[in-house]
């Protein structure tokens, strides 16, 4: 009889190991859990199809050929996947630059490398990693694969063998710098800034990478190191389910991956969810029963209980002993009814104390969110402006919206509000309670230290009231960045119509185009001689040039621009601002900023109307890939018509075609003597137009090019609206890139 009951008992114990072996299980039924010494959770996994979801990312490689195995993703190496954390960490290279005394100069095959995680589940952490450059006299960047614009860049010096970071990558034989968010496809770089300099004897390679910022250790560079020594960097990716949203993809029940007893968070790092047990729960959420009850009574260092514990689904109930009361999981006191009377007592003060201190929380909250408000606007400069406003120092008065008005205007900033966002700031269509409608910019910092100047530019630039020009309405000053209010400008840009426009009756007519090169030659003539004080704008360029419901062009994006007083000639900056194609050489040589400077921008956008060819170009050769250097060369060899857009040809007459090019060549001088003023520019533009009798909107305008539109018309018609102000704030889409190929 012991015995059977022994037999029973052994039984017993072998099911509940098997029970428990199946409940801690982090992969599917029948596929491998682990490689190597990394565990292989479910929605990963490799070898049958069911053992992973079908989303590119999911599918892993064993490489059972080394010892130990090793786990693949992409041909890099995965190291560990977590599902809590929702991240997966892989080794990934180096771009890197190496000195070639023979030629006196750095080269790499890989100093430029491009990254693309494109239709897979993955994006580079933001929150984890940094990107970094190692060398001596080193620049390394991200630059976007479309756009070809820095999206993060820092530089690092040194002159001498030995460099001490202090743990820190502060620009001494090491730089480093955050990466953007939402970041999966860019280009990844890094040069040389002075070739004359000798710190290639003792720093004879650069390297530029994004990597874990809790893996890098910068005390322990060594700058003198080959790339055979430095290695692979480990980077984290974090990646979700799908690309739908919990709430989308739980209508479709079927694709839904989230087992019983989880939740479903919305990714915040891109498109998709993850899963994550409900409390009281443990296992891998993404399995149909993966997350299983914690039984809490067995780990009492874990669970406090004083009396007797008993383990519910989701959670325990802990019983105080016989004679005592309160809450076995915190405390348990007293015995009798003089304790139970008591404690009725205090139940009944402790409600009323909750009550009146919720009472108070709530006032407590409303005066701490006026106090707030009432900081941030004298933060930001508030008072400086009424200041302005209040003694007539501002002629044209600029609103100062309240955070509750803009809000209401944006639906609470909704994300179907969105026009753009970018490295600047999102920008958000809202609509004022007149009925109004504006943009409103939301940007992602302001320094304290430029608060000042900022009050000064939204006080001047609310002054600029010029038909060319988008209106800066306002401005709100009770949020943690100051929020910017201008007009809305519905017809998308300039670069939209000449560049992503292809067929020939969507192309824009040479009537339109010498008229709207005549409009902005206007408006910037009027900023850099007319305004109240001079305003260079440091970024002309097609993108940043909108149109109206008339197509009237209005040039915007002031989010670099600066005011000089009159006595200046010049503007002088730390570092060059501006779009690669458009920025004045003379600009990159001085870093100091002329109204000849726009000029220099001005010519860029005026051989785009002619030519209708990109700023930069891959497709055409290396010494013709700017478009300056492209009509220069074609003027100079007589070629001018072989590069003219081929309805110009058609339609212009041969004097206009000549006299504009001349003027745009004018405008491209190497410097700034050589380049006419703006004035200059917009009174040969003027004549040509009166002398060869174009009306201000001409009959053959594109408002009456789309009045039998094509499919191609309709659909470009259809997503102006979104991407009508994007350009105007420094926010970059896919459908406003200017130097890709």
């Amino acid at each position: 009889m012991v015995k059977m009951n022994l037999q029973v008992l052994l039984l017993l114990w072998l099911i509940g190991l098997l029970w428990c072996t199946e409940a801690v299980s982090q992969s599917k039924p029948n596929c491998p859990e682990s490689c190597g010494n990394i565990v292989v959770p479910y929605p990963f996994g490799f070898g049958e199809k069911g053992c992973f979801r079908p989303e590119t990312g999911f599918e892993l490689i064993c490489n059972q050929s080394v010892s130990p195995p090793m786990l693949l993703s992409r041909n890099n190496s995965v190291l560990n996947i977590s599902l809590d954390e929702g991240t997966v960490t892989v080794n990934t290279s180096m771009a890197h630059m190496c000195y070639n005394n023979s030629i006196k100069e750095y080269v790499g095959s890989s100093n430029h490398t491009m990254t693309n995680l494109t239709g897979t589940i993955f994006t580079y952490s933001d929150t984890r990693n940094m990107f970094t450059g190692i060398g001596c006299d080193t620049y390394a960047y991200i630059m976007d694969s479309v756009t070809e614009l820095y999206k993060s860049f820092c530089a690092s010096l040194c002159n001498q063998r030995y460099v001490i970071t202090n743990g820190s990558c502060s620009g001494v034989g090491c730089c480093n710098t955050p990466i953007p968010k939402g970041l999966k496809v860019f280009y990844m770089g890094v040069g040389n800034l002075n070739y004359q300099s000798k710190a290639w004897q003792f720093s004879p390679c650069i390297y530029a990478f994004v990597a874990d910022r809790d893996w890098f250790d910068s005390s322990k560079i060594n700058i003198s190191d080959r790339p055979d020594r430095m290695g692979d960097s480990r980077v984290v990716l974090d990646w979700a389910v799908g690309t739908e949203t919990c709430q989308s993809a739980q209508k479709r029940s079927r694709d839904y991956t989230c087992g019983n007893n989880s939740r479903c968070d919305n990714y915040n790092n891109g498109n998709g969810y993850r899963c994550k047990c409900k409390e009281g729960y443990e296992g891998n959420p993404y399995l149909p029963y993966g997350c299983q009850d914690i039984n809490e009574c067995s780990n009492s260092s874990k669970y406090h209980c004083e009396g007797t514990c008993k383990n519910t689904e989701g959670n325990y109930i802990c019983s105080c002993p016989f004679g005592k009361h309160g809450d076995g999981k915190v405390s348990c006191k007293g015995f009798g009814i003089i304790t139970i009377v008591s404690g009725v007592c205090i139940g009944v003060v402790f409600l009323l104390l909750i009550a009146s201190s919720s009472w108070l929380h709530r006032l407590w909250k409303i005066r701490k969110q006026i106090k707030l408000k009432e900081r941030l606007f004298k933060r930001n400069g508030g008072l400086l402006l009424q200041q302005q406003i209040s003694f007539n120092q501002v002629g044209v008065k600029p609103k100062i919206f309240s955070a509750e008005e803009l809000e209401k205007a944006t639906d609470n900033y909704n994300e179907t509000r969105v026009l753009g966002k970018g490295g600047g700031g999102t920008v958000y269509k809202g609509m004022l309670q007149n009925g109004g409608i504006v943009a409103i910019k939301k940007s992602m910092t302001v320094e304290e230290s430029q608060l000042a100047q900022f009050i000064n530019e939204v006080a001047l630039l609310s002054q600029v009231d010029h038909r060319n020009v988008v209106k800066l309405l306002g401005c709100c000053l009770e949020t943690e960045v100051p929020l910017l209010v201008y007009e809305f400008v519905s017809n998308g840009t300039l670069f939209d119509h000449i560049h992503d426009m292809r067929d020939d009756a969507s192309s824009m007519p040479w009537g339109d185009r010498l008229r709207i090169a005549t409009e902005i030659a206007r408006a910037l003539a009027y900023l850099h001689s007319a305004a109240s004080v001079p305003i260079f704008h440091r970024d002309i360029k097609c993108g940043n040039i909108l149109l109206d419901e008339n197509y009237r062009a209005k040039v915007a994006d002031f989010g670099i621009s600066r005011s000089v007083s009159e006595e200046r000639t010049h503007l002088t900056t730390m570092m060059v601002s501006g779009t690669p194609g458009y920025v004045d050489p003379e600009y990159l040589q001085s870093l100091q900023f002329t109204d000849k400077s726009d000029v220099y921008s001005f010519g860029v956008v005026l051989v785009e109307l002619l030519t209708g060819e990109r700023p930069i170009s891959y497709s055409r050769p290396s010494e013709e890939r700017s478009l300056r250097e492209y009509f220069i060369l074609s003027m100079e060899a007589d070629r001018l018509f072989h590069i003219l857009d081929n309805r110009m040809t058609k339609e212009a007459a041969l004097k206009e075609l000549v006299e504009v090019a001349k003027l745009a060549k004018r405008c491209l001088g190497f410097t700034g003597r050589e380049r006419p003023t703006m004035k200059e520019a917009a009174a040969v533009l003027e004549d040509l137009r009166s002398s060869h009798g174009h009306p201000s909107l001409p009959q053959n305008s594109l408002a009456g090019d789309i009045a039998e539109p094509s499919s191609r018309s309709l659909h470009n018609a259809n997503v102006q609206e979104s991407f009508s102000l994007v350009a105007s704030f420094g926010i970059e889409t896919g459908s406003s890139r200017e130097d890709s190929n």
